[in-house]
């Protein structure tokens, strides 16, 4: 039997830098005492208000059709947060409701790119990406974020990416896997060009609420980029709530109508005690947010500081997310030999960024989603491991 040709598109090289997680949870779920410090699932429980919300909302059997595109009142709430953030005018007009920020980046991705187009995507970029964007038939051009530069743009290199078939630069700040945020003049950048050529510019903003020092900057806040830019987001990491699967796409209101004949024939609404617990969080300011926000900046500096002691490897403080990289390239493993070595003898997990794209290959990411005193037993591991590792006579021990 023969399947379609978005099977194949969809299998993105990126899927691939799952293994060491199933791994590790399948040994797990035997018994084996370990810390899984691989993806970014907070650790800390969502605001009360969240979660209070939501349960009297299932209470009273708000589990009905809700409208495709959303609750107004809820889409309101989404557009008035947004609008605070950026000092930028956004209505209910402007925002669709999706299943987390996943969902919305697949989805708006479909209704502004396709075959024959080209999207521009610095990497490393999420292992997702890929195959998001294979999904549309679009195919990604990558520039390359230099290690040397901590990851940020080459705006140089972003303009020669440019071609007669680019339709999207798509952007994720604070970034995934490497924490590095774009700075105000880089996103001004990302503006001009996309103003200069016409183009569509995607940002994904999951972790705008963890930025640690100068602010998030999003796109939606430069003049004359309403019209052409869609931000995707979610309460997933600034309410420590993946798992209700609520997030949004802001973008001009033409896109909206598009999405609405997307959404109809895909998922026809969203959970009403979903949205209703998401409207209470969005219409407060939980003090939890600014909590975890002081949470992880604490757990990166206290995790990099004992990495430093690792041999061989470097590692930096990141500028937001949930993330700590640390380069491994001088033990002389691999990032995958070094991650199932590590998961053997330490019983530790994290990822190997290889997965991510070829300027992350030989880190790995590590997530903070874990109390102080386990992040600090898994950097003690991680250290010990990487001490005991047999050093080989051309070890870089400085910065690329």
């Amino acid at each position: 039997m023969r399947f379609s040709p978005l099977v194949d598109r969809v299998a993105g090289k990126g899927a691939d830098a799952w293994r060491v997680h199933w791994e590790a949870l399948r040994q797990r779920a035997e018994g084996r005492d370990l810390i899984l410090l691989t993806v970014g699932d907070p650790d800390q429980p969502p605001p009360p208000v969240l979660i209070e919300a939501t349960v009297e909302a299932l209470t009273r059997a708000r589990t009905g059709y809700s409208p495709i595109l959303g609750y107004p009142d809820v889409r309101a709430a989404v557009a008035s947060r947004h609008a605070a953030r950026t000092g930028m005018p956004c209505t209910a007009e402007n925002v669709v409701l999706v299943p987390g920020a996943q969902a919305g980046l697949y989805c708006a991705l479909q209704c502004l790119a396709g075959p024959g187009d080209e999207i521009v995507v610095p990497e490393p970029m999420y292992a997702t990406y890929e195959a998001v964007a294979g999904a549309t038939g679009a195919r990604v051009v990558n520039v390359p974020l230099p290690a040397e530069k901590g990851f940020h743009l080459d705006l140089d290199a972003l303009a020669g990416a440019i071609g007669p078939l680019t339709r999207v630069l798509w952007i994720n700040t604070p970034h995934n896997p490497t924490g590095a945020v774009m700075t105000r003049p880089e996103v001004e950048a990302v503006a001009e060009l996309a103003r200069r050529h016409d183009l569509w510019v995607l940002s994904d903003e999951v972790y705008a609420e963890l930025t640690f020092d100068g602010g998030h900057v999003s796109p939606w806040s430069l003049p004359g980029m309403a019209e052409r830019c869609v931000v995707v987001s979610s309460l997933s990491k600034s309410h420590a709530a993946p798992g209700l699967r609520f997030g949004w796409i802001v973008g001009p209101e033409e896109l909206a109508r598009h999405l609405y004949n997307l959404l109809l024939c895909m998922l026809y609404g969203g959970p009403p005690f979903i949205q209703d617990g998401a409207l209470a969080a969005l219409t407060s300011e939980p003090p939890e947010i600014a909590a975890m926000r002081a949470d992880y900046r604490r757990r990166a500096a206290l995790l990099s500081g004992i990495l430093r002691d690792a041999p061989g490897c470097r590692t930096a403080m990141p500028e937001g997310g949930m993330f700590v990289l640390l380069d491994v390239r001088g033990t002389g493993l691999s990032s995958h030999a070094f991650v199932e070595r590590l998961l053997e003898a330490e019983a530790v997990a994290v990822l190997p960024c290889d997965g991510f794209g070829p300027s992350a290959a030989g880190h790995l990411r590590i997530s903070l989603t874990q109390p102080d005193a386990l992040l600090e037993e898994a950097g003690r591991r991680i250290v010990r491991f990487a001490a005991g590792l047999t050093p080989p006579a051309d070890r870089i021990r400085t910065a690329p």
